[in-house]
């Protein structure tokens, strides 16, 4: 006879309202404690930047049972919604000259988190093998390609995986774990990091001076356009952020059902083709660098681009609420070639990233751009300053296109080491 189902215990705040209320409580409590000038709290943000803690407290309710992040409707909402609009906004004073003046470094940067996906999941298997043989044992590669689908590409990347080289649902599971926390763990890894930039600038000997210009031209047009924002102001930030996100949604609901129509062996969704989160990023995206050009970018000097990093605070909140730190205790050893995993791909990072004199800000969207998806490495870019979000979109979608076929030649490599 089967053992019975264990029963999971309900969170204490199971209300999506009051849950998005205590993330807004959290947010600004964190705000209001880092604009303190003098004290402890001043000594404190010196250490730990603000964003980390947006994003480790709602952890640290999920895992405590406050709250179930995996139950709550707020970050399929963020993400569909928040993000796309803030996209807009961040986008709409952006110079995209000054892009393509950070140069080949920032791509340079990216392929090698690719790679570093690709090597750290052979680095892993082997090494495991020795430490705790038992780990890799049976088909635990299977399910090492379904991370490997979502650290170069995303969710899309990640389902296609699963079918190519047939996951039981059980190990899907165990592996998705895996996943999330361990790059939970090494985006916080690289906010904490995003502090000390200067410092490892300093170190690589890296030539920052593009992403300046480009910070600068950000902040001079911000200044030279600023203005006390009023009501009518304010609507029409939210009436371009939010109506070019609705624009978005509504074409990319029958370009989706289209693309799903045409003939499977033209295989869309390998290339993320047919996921309708990937074209509503794209278009966002597109709709703010195009508003960019016209006189819609004058709403940047009413703060355009606060409100759209406050709608990006919200979304670092509802991917925290998703990280459980209890669930290492599951199955420890899986973690244990998780991180050893995600340090090969730190470490081949920072190699090239001192080989090429690349700066960090180019090594952690790089790493992010492949780990974290769209959804999150505009938080990690926004870390540097919020202008230089775009950046992290445009190499994540990048990742989308590359996923599938980066993580199917990962899977053959780990069918090979396990003899299957």
């Amino acid at each position: 006879m089967a053992a019975p189902a264990v029963p999971v215990p309900a969170p204490m705040i199971s209300n999506d309202a009051a849950v998005f209320g205590l993330l807004a409580v959290i947010l600004g409590l964190v705000f209001w404690t880092s604009s303190r000038p003098t004290g402890f709290w001043k000594r404190f943000y010196t250490y730990v930047p603000a964003l980390l803690l947006c994003y480790l407290l709602p952890a640290i309710f999920n895992s405590l049972g406050v709250i179930d992040g995996n139950a709550s409707n707020l970050y399929p909402v963020a993400r569909d919604y928040l993000l796309p609009t803030s996209l807009v906004l961040l986008c709409i004073a952006i110079d995209m000259g000054a892009i393509l003046r950070l140069g080949p470094k920032a791509l340079i940067m990216f392929l090698t988190g690719t790679a570093g996906v690709m090597l750290g999941a052979v680095v892993a298997y082997v090494g495991m093998g020795v430490i705790h043989p038992e780990t890799i044992a049976g088909d635990t590669w299977r399910g090492m390609t379904t991370v490997a689908g979502s650290w170069i590409g995303g969710g899309a990347n990640q389902a296609a995986m699963r079918e190519v080289f047939e996951v039981e649902a059980t190990l899907f599971g165990q592996f998705v774990a895996v996943d999330v926390l361990v790059a939970s763990l090494w985006m916080a890894v690289l906010l904490l990091l995003a502090g000390r930039a200067e410092v490892f600038d300093r170190w690589t000997g890296a030539d920052t001076r593009a992403i300046e210009d480009m910070k600068q031209r950000i902040e001079s047009y911000q200044a030279q356009h600023s203005r006390n924002p009023s009501l009518s102001d304010l609507m029409v930030i939210l009436g371009v952020g939010f109506g070019a996100t609705g624009l978005a949604h509504l074409l990319t609901d029958p370009l989706v059902a289209w693309l799903r129509s045409l003939p499977e062996e033209w295989r869309l969704a390998d290339y993320s083709l047919t996921s309708g989160f990937f074209w509503i990023v794209v278009f966002a995206t597109t709709f703010g660098l195009i508003l960019s050009f016209t006189r819609a970018r004058t709403l940047e000097g009413a703060g355009a681009s606060k409100i759209g990093s406050v709608l990006l605070y919200v979304l670092v909140a509802t991917i925290g609420m998703q990280m459980d730190i209890g669930a290492l205790l599951d199955r420890p050893w899986l973690f244990v070639m998780g991180v050893l995993w995600i340090a090969v791909h730190g470490g081949l990072l920072l190699l090239v990233a001192k080989l090429i004199r690349a700066p960090l800000f180019f090594l952690a969207v790089g790493s992010q751009a492949n780990v974290g998806g769209a959804a999150s490495a505009p938080v990690v870019a926004s870390a540097f300053h919020p202008s230089l979000a775009p950046v992290g979109v445009l190499l994540a979608v990048l990742g989308y296109a590359l996923g599938t076929y980066c993580a199917y030649i990962t899977g053959l490599m780990l069918r090979a080491l396990a003899g299957a």
